[in-house]
């Protein structure tokens, strides 16, 4: 059976319209991307909640400080390389040091950005905003976790939150919209030899190598880590002490990401054997999603591999 397709920004655009009716407090801003970011929708529905900023990045970060502050709820959107790159010292300045809940929501992250190429393939924003103090990182594995994060994220007033969507669509792996919980990890499968802790597309590419081990008699656990900050320590750690070996998987580079999070945690409290499968310190080229993902080696296969290597690594 094939499974659904969806993408996590029209989960997104869809989910926020429906909140808009719910909350008057909820504000949109775009950098002249509403289209593409799916807010569109937003905006005809509630025109005067919706303000185009235009190309302006570091200005919309700015003016959706002071609608936070003014007891508003913004979401702040763009793609993922303007949020993240062009605008971060006015995130870094006037919303992350202050502390003031804006949610930032980009799209378009990652390699699977395709034809458009690597001046807007972002693979460095995971790393940007973890850095930060206040801030929160979600990467949704699939669109019904992007509808329920955006409405977790609707209802944060206590800080800065930054989400990553995808521009294209990839495999659905919940049967309905989960509950979403910050800083808890979402076990997909069981497994005992090894866990497999993936994020945003990768998480569907778990579970297609959690089959192929299975044929070799390897158990696998895949772990959707969809929280990166603040990471569920206490569960990293229950999974890896079961398993005593860990893979990570992400649309990302290899620095700075949810593979760097994990080896922060299991290096300081249960070292382990940890393989990290995402992008070895190179930008995007232009191409499909797909063909980029197999090219720099975001596949089930060299998930499977990696797997495979840390079982055989364990003491």
């Amino acid at each position: 059976m094939t499974a659904k397709m969806e993408a996590t920004r029209k989960a997104f655009g869809a989910t926020l319209a429906e909140l808009g009716a719910q909350d008057e407090r909820i504000v949109v801003l775009t950098a002249d991307l509403g289209g593409s970011t799916q807010v569109e929708k937003f905006g005809t529905q509630f025109p005067n909640r919706y303000f185009n900023i235009g190309v302006a990045e570091a200005n919309m970060m700015g003016i959706a400080a002071g609608m936070a502050m003014a007891g508003l709820r913004p979401f702040a959107t763009t793609f993922s390389v303007f949020a993240t790159g062009k605008a971060w010292e006015q995130v870094r300045q006037v919303i992350a040091y202050p502390n003031v809940p804006v949610r930032i929501v980009a799209t378009h992250a990652g390699l699977t950005v395709g034809e458009d190429g690597a001046s807007h393939q972002m693979l460095e924003d995971i790393s940007n905003m973890r850095v930060l103090p206040n801030m929160r990182v979600i990467v949704p594995a699939d669109g019904p976790e992007a509808a329920a994060a955006t409405r977790f994220v609707a209802d944060l007033d206590d800080g800065p939150v930054y989400m990553r969507l995808a521009r294209a669509a990839f495999p659905v792996v919940h049967n309905e919209e989960p509950a979403f919980s910050l800083g808890k990890l979402d076990a997909l499968a069981e497994g005992s030899d090894v866990v497999l802790f993936a994020c945003g597309v990768m998480v569907s590419r778990a579970l297609e190598a959690r089959d192929m081990l299975a044929g070799e008699g390897i158990s696998a656990a895949v772990v959707n880590a969809s929280t990166i900050k603040p990471l569920d320590v206490d569960g990293v750690l229950a999974w890896t002490r079961r398993c005593g070996c860990a893979v990570a998987a992400e649309e990302h580079q290899a620095t700075g990401g949810l593979g760097s999070a994990l080896a922060e945690v299991i290096s300081e409290h249960h070292p382990v054997p940890l393989a990290r499968v995402a992008v070895r310190d190179a930008f995007g080229q232009s191409g499909s999603a797909e063909e980029l993902l197999v090219h720099y080696g975001l596949t089930a296969d060299a998930m499977a591999q990696a797997a495979r290597n840390v079982v055989q690594a364990k003491p």
